[in-house]
């Protein structure tokens, strides 16, 4: 245990959009890190470098698990389109994580897994998608996912699958990275008519559920959806977006089948559903586990607009 008596945590991933947070909110939380990453140098501040090579191939974990408390674990491919081959998602999404639970059994007391909302639902859906509804992934990175929360549970070993919502927060990329960047430009944007709602998850409140799922008493297991406590939609984002960059709204209301086509024209066909689509996501056992997010979801988006992205 470390000074803070809160002990030791492996985190995978942890050079990443994702991981930089959760690091930064192990260590406030009083955990030492240990960070599982490609290259010391991108280590986040503070943490214990520990090298890893491709995680398709195989990881001696043995040595990253000496005076592990518990793992968190996440590192993979995110959702990144069809060009990559559904066995490259089984190798890092599914066997990976399954190889790093082998293991850590035995040796670490809980094993959290960043899974996704995708391995539950499509990537939009047309009513309020909760923990108990019957997973139906639409792709093959929601497979993956799905794939390992499954191996997990039939090891029988004391673990967390959390699925967040689409993530954002200082330093997003993706479709939420390039929405960012179009509320930037000083030009009206054409989203004011679509009114579907949809659920976001601020990287500081998925970073405070982690840190609160370490410390629920024992035992844990299954899914838990992850959401911010209110949805909205795609104006009320970029309202909050350009609020935070001290602008106006600057929307206008188009047919969503000429917005489809100018993001098609883009190469962006998939944002208006990842972006647009409605999603409302209900976080039932982890509000019933006594989480609660803190931060807004309007505010952590202004915070957003605030940083440039």
């Amino acid at each position: 245990m470390t000074a803070g008596g809160c002990g030791t945590i492996l985190l995978t991933g942890a050079s990443g959009f994702v991981g930089r947070h959760v690091a930064a909110a192990l260590r406030e939380a009083g955990y030492a890190v240990r960070a599982a990453v490609r290259d010391a140098g991108r280590a986040p501040p503070g943490t214990e470098p520990f090298l890893i090579g491709d995680l398709a191939a195989p990881v001696d974990w043995g040595p990253a698990l000496e005076g592990v408390d518990a793992v968190v674990h996440g590192a993979g491919i995110a959702h990144v389109g069809p060009d990559v081959p559904e066995a490259r998602y089984q190798a890092v999404n599914t066997d990976a994580t399954l190889a790093l639970a082998d293991a850590a059994a035995g040796r670490v007391r809980r094993f959290v897994f960043l899974s996704s909302v995708r391995a539950q639902c499509g990537a939009s859906s047309p009513v309020t998608v909760r923990d108990d509804d019957a997973p139906a992934p639409g792709d093959a990175y929601g497979r993956s996912k799905l794939a390992a929360e499954r191996g997990l549970a039939e090891r029988g070993i004391d673990h967390v699958s959390l699925r967040p919502a689409l993530v954002y927060g200082k330093g997003v990329a993706g479709n939420m990275g390039a929405l960012v960047r179009l509320a930037r430009l000083p030009l009206p944007l054409p989203f004011g008519g679509l009114g579907a709602r949809r659920s976001l998850l601020a990287v500081e409140n998925l970073a405070d559920a982690i840190v609160h799922v370490l410390a629920a008493p024992a035992p844990l297991s299954g899914p838990m959806l992850v959401a911010d406590a209110e949805p909205v939609s795609l104006p009320e984002i970029v309202a909050a977006l350009r609020a935070g960059m001290g602008r106006r709204p600057g929307l206008v209301g188009v047919d969503e089948r000429w917005i489809a086509g100018l993001l098609r024209l883009a190469g962006r066909q998939d944002m208006l559903e990842r972006l647009a689509g409605a999603l409302v996501v209900e976080p039932g056992r982890l509000t019933r586990l006594g989480w609660r997010p803190a931060l807004p979801t309007v505010e952590g988006l202004r915070r957003l607009g605030a940083a440039g992205g």
